[in-house]
Order: structure tokens, then sequence, then C-alpha cells
């Protein structure tokens, strides 16, 4: 062996070990529910879209703002682009994940193209994108019943927005393969793949589905064995040995605590056939009960992590003002759930807190009553945060 042999085979088996270390090093993730920066948020941004709405009930977006001031009081405007994430920074900072995934259900448009015959209509200007990248989004989830409020020329914008500034999208596209695709993040641990799809029980209109040279959503018919075949031969069309593969749904009505037996069905499908190691399923404006399943997580309902509802009146008894932030962590190989620990949160004045005590109690009393045929407890940490419980 020469000396370029030998620097040659030094150098890959250093490389390989450090692939080696990398790969054993676990996976944290960041998930959360609904992103909602549209709207009422929009208006209290530094470049606000134009207020008018179509609403029956309300006609500008100010009236959001203005709703949400009565009950917590003013909200300083414009605010800068971090002022929304309130604490939930701060968590970030501690925790480090290696990716931040979130469900933007908004369009970042300048569009004034509404949906017609749609009652609600999400959009963020497009100069108020550097209010995700505040908070460091790797990747936005799209396939939503908002994201197409504002017309195909919106989305068409959405997308050519985010990736402008570097954040990913799954679950929405210029026609039916790019909206199927998934995001591809490296972490150099490991890729992960974030497949995304929208189903029509969530409010995604059939109009909305992605075809041929048709821009719009990656929409399932009915969480059908057709569905779970198709959503299958993608995945295994796309993962690699060594890969993460996300799951992310948007699925089901907006208020009620019970998981569908089709949805449940269809979970534990994607884990099984599909060989997903994470389902983050979100559209409820509430958390969910969570579980394990063979070993994988199951998000059934992620909540709302940042909305314009403050002021609101009906469904009080399912604290949207409340949320989680979601941090799995991951054994890279097998994609285990090794732990999950979650942040609970509150929305006041359009800004994310940590949740008041009893929004604390609130939620582990929910997660655990809903938690309990799905075989799965949370325990308060002397943080605050929780933990989940399986077995």
């Amino acid at each position: 062996m020469n000396r370029r042999q030998f620097l040659a085979a030094v150098t890959g088996l250093a490389l390989a070990g450090i692939r080696k270390d990398q790969a054993a090093a676990p996976l944290t993730l960041f998930l959360c529910g609904d992103v909602m920066t549209g709207r009422g948020i929009d208006q209290i941004l530094p470049h606000p879209s134009r207020p008018q709405l179509f609403e029956p009930y309300m006609r500008s977006a100010l009236g959001y703002v203005e709703l949400a001031e009565q009950v917590s009081g003013p909200i300083p405007k414009p605010v800068d682009y971090a002022y929304v994430w309130g604490e939930a920074l701060a968590e970030l900072a501690k925790i480090r994940p290696d990716l931040r995934i979130v469900n933007l259900e908004t369009a970042v448009t300048t569009s004034d193209e509404a949906w017609p015959g749609k009652g609600i209509h999400y959009r963020m200007h497009p100069e108020n994108v550097q209010v995700l990248k505040a908070f460091g989004i790797d990747c936005g989830v799209l396939a939503n019943n908002h994201v197409l409020d504002w017309g195909r020329l919106g989305l068409l914008e959405t997308l050519a927005t985010l990736h402008r500034v570097g954040i990913a999208t799954a679950g929405a596209g210029r026609d039916a393969e790019e909206a199927g695709a998934p995001a591809i993040l490296e972490t150099g641990k490991a890729r992960v793949l974030v497949f995304a799809y929208g189903t029509k029980d969530s409010g995604v209109p059939s109009e909305w589905a992605a075809g041929p040279g048709r821009a719009g959503v990656n929409v399932l018919e009915d969480l059908s064995a057709a569905d779970l075949a198709g959503v299958s031969q993608r995945v295994r069309a796309y993962k690699r040995p060594g890969d993460v593969a996300v799951v992310s749904l948007h699925w089901g009505g907006n208020f009620g605590f019970a998981i569908p037996n089709a949805q449940r069905r269809f979970a534990h499908g994607l884990i099984d056939e599909a060989e997903v190691d994470l389902v983050h399923g979100h559209s409820s404006h509430h958390v969910k009960g969570i579980e394990v399943y063979r070993g994988k997580l199951i998000l059934y309902g992620c909540g709302d992590f940042l909305n314009d509802y403050e002021g609101i009146g009906g469904y009080e008894e399912y604290r949207s003002d409340l949320g989680l932030m979601y941090f799995p962590t991951l054994e890279v190989k097998s994609g285990r759930l090794l732990s999950l620990r979650m942040v609970p949160t509150q929305v006041r004045k359009f800004q994310i807190h940590r949740a008041p005590e009893e929004g604390v109690r609130w939620l582990v009393e929910t997660l655990n009553r809903e938690g309990e045929r799905l075989g799965t407890a949370v325990k308060l940490e002397p943080d605050g945060s929780l933990a989940l419980v399986w077995a």
C-alpha cells in the first residue's frame, strides 16, 4: 500500500467513524399543531395585508385584533417578528431540536382572489415571512384547508416566498408530483422525510386537489386501503436505510376528542405497511390523545399553537388557547420513540406564553383521560414540562 492509498484508507475509516457516531446519536424534532399567522396576527406585524375579509360575521381582520384587546388589553403595533413566539423561543434554545416542523395554516400572498364560497380566508403578507424565519422553521406543512384560501396564484406565491427564505414545504405544490413529494431535510444524523396529506373531512375542498399541471394540495380521499397503499408506495420510493419518515396529516373536524376508528387504522397501517416512523396529526383546535404503536409515536391531534381566536366565543371547553410544544426524541436506526417531552403553552395578546398552572392541569387531565384507552399517560416534571409514559 503506497502513501496515497494509506491516507485514503485512514481518511475513509475516520469518516466512517464520524458517520457511525452521528447515526448513533438520537434525533430530536420539534412539532406542533396549527400555526396561523394570517388574519389578525398578520395585522399586528410590520407589513399587514389589506384587512378586507368575506366572513359573514367579520369584514375586517382588524376586528380580530380588537376582540383580543377587549379580553387581554392593548397589543403593541407593529410588533417585531419575534414577538408572537414569546416564551417558545427560550424553550427551543434550551432543547435545541434537530428540526422544526409546523403545520402552516395560512397563505403567504398578496393575492386578492379569495376562494369563492369559502367562509374563512387566512392570508399573511409575503414581507412578513420573516416572522417564520424568526422561529427557525425548517419545514412548513401546507396540506391543509387554508393554504388555497386566496386561490392557486396565492398558493404559488406562498411556495415561492417560503422557498426563497429557505423553508422547505410538503403537502402542496405546483402539480400533483410536487405536492406528493416529501420535504427532504438533512440533519447530520439522518435524513428526515416529511410527507404531508390533507383529508376532505378537515375542510379541504375537492377542487383543491393537485393534478397534472394543476397547483394544489396532496389530498387523501377517505383513509381507505387504496389511500394507504398509495402512501406506502410513495414512502417506500423515497425512504432509504437510516432515513426517518414522518407523515403529517391534516384530518378530522375542529372540535371533539374522539379518534375515529378509520384514523387509528390508517395510522397503524402507516407504521405497519409504509414503515413510517412518526405520525403527526393536526386539524383539531385542541390537543387529542397520544399513542405509541410498535414503538412509534402517533400524535392524533396537536391542537393550535398560534391563532387569532382570542376573544371569540364558543367551544371554550376545548381550550384552543392552550397548546403544546412536542419534542419527540427518536432512535435513528429504528425510528423508535425514546422519549416525548411536551411544553404547555397559551396564546395571550397574540403571543405564546408558558401555560399558567390551571392550564397545565387541564392539559394533564385531558391527555391522561384521552390517553387511557391508547395506553399512554403524562406526568408533570419539576420544570413544568410533561413527559409521556407508555406501556
